[in-house]
């Protein structure tokens, strides 16, 4: 492959992989450290792209980023209330959830399943013209996806150290023990799935605006890349610093971004790549089962050999 098509398949991995990276930070919250599995994601991300469009739509790029977070916070928000409040599982309370947010969404783009920011002004079209004349333009995208994910994960990794921080770590350790250092399980799960349902939103909001639409299948399988993605980090940075561990997720969300563009670089049939995600999982969670049963398998295979000589 020449280097002329490496150069802008590297760019498109990197843009795509980055802005996915904000739903990866969000597992990285609610999955590893809050010890919850939110199966909402898919309809949370479609939620941050349908009201980031809309608003956008209306003449406001910029606002449609907040605005865009406190509907991922309010959707985190009813997620908690099922689990805390109405003792339902966490992992059926995110069905529900989800289920429940694709008629949100409908309504929120007016009864359509498409909206279209063809003529619309979004924040990558706003950063471009103000990089235009400048060697930064052709980097528009890229630019305002770091800057998102470098401010996300900063935010983050200051968050885990506070006092709050600690204690949603705690929560997802021991929350026996978190509940008798006086300290309510019950609000230290709200928040960390309101602040996790912010970021997945977010990344919603950036990939609708970069691909100048959201549809109601945005999200479709968003939540298995981003768990794949998750793993992947884990992989490599898993048993390291804080620091180090939030950089995994984002470098995971890369890696498995890099794939996808590279088989569909190498005209590997659409329809295919949810298969590829889901075999990328496999392998990510059984590596380390495999990777410590290796050496027993290499004994076993040695004695037969012994044997039948």
């Amino acid at each position: 492959m020449p280097l002329s098509d490496l150069l802008p398949l590297g760019q498109t991995a990197l843009e795509l992989g980055l802005i996915n990276a904000l739903v990866v930070l969000a597992l990285f919250l609610s999955y590893s450290m809050l010890n919850v599995c939110d199966l909402s994601t898919d309809g949370c991300f479609t939620l941050g792209a349908s009201v980031g469009a809309v608003v956008a739509l209306a003449g406001h790029p910029y606002l449609s980023i907040p605005c865009a977070m406190l509907a991922g916070m309010a959707s985190g928000l009813v997620v908690a209330l099922l689990q805390t409040r109405m003792g339902i599982n966490s992992l059926l309370a995110g069905i529900i959830v989800n289920t429940g947010l694709y008629s949100v969404n409908i309504a929120v783009m007016h009864r359509s399943s498409l909206v279209s920011l063809n003529r619309a002004e979004t924040v990558f079209t706003l950063v471009r013209r103000l990089l235009e004349g400048t060697p930064l333009a052709p980097f528009s995208k890229l630019i305002v996806a770091i800057a998102a994910v470098a401010l996300v994960a900063l935010f983050l990794g200051l968050f885990l150290r506070t006092r709050l921080g600690l204690a949603i770590r705690a929560t997802g350790n021991n929350p026996d023990m978190v509940r008798s250092s006086s300290i309510n399980p019950a609000f230290t799960t709200t928040v960390g799935l309101c602040v996790a349902n912010a970021f997945t939103a977010l990344s919603g909001c950036l990939l609708a605006q970069s691909q100048k639409s959201a549809n109601i299948d945005i999200g479709s399988g968003m939540v298995t890349a981003a768990l794949a993605a998750l793993l992947i980090g884990n992989a490599f940075f898993g048993r390291k610093s804080m620091p180090w561990r939030i950089f995994g997720t984002v470098f995971g969300a890369f890696l498995f971004r890099l794939v996808y563009t590279v088989a569909l670089r190498f005209n590997v049939p659409a329809f295919m790549l949810k298969a590829i995600s889901s075999v990328i999982v496999v392998v990510a969670i059984a590596a380390p089962y495999l990777r410590q049963k290796l050496p027993l398998w290499k004994r076993r295979l040695a004695l037969r050999r012994k044997e039948g000589n």
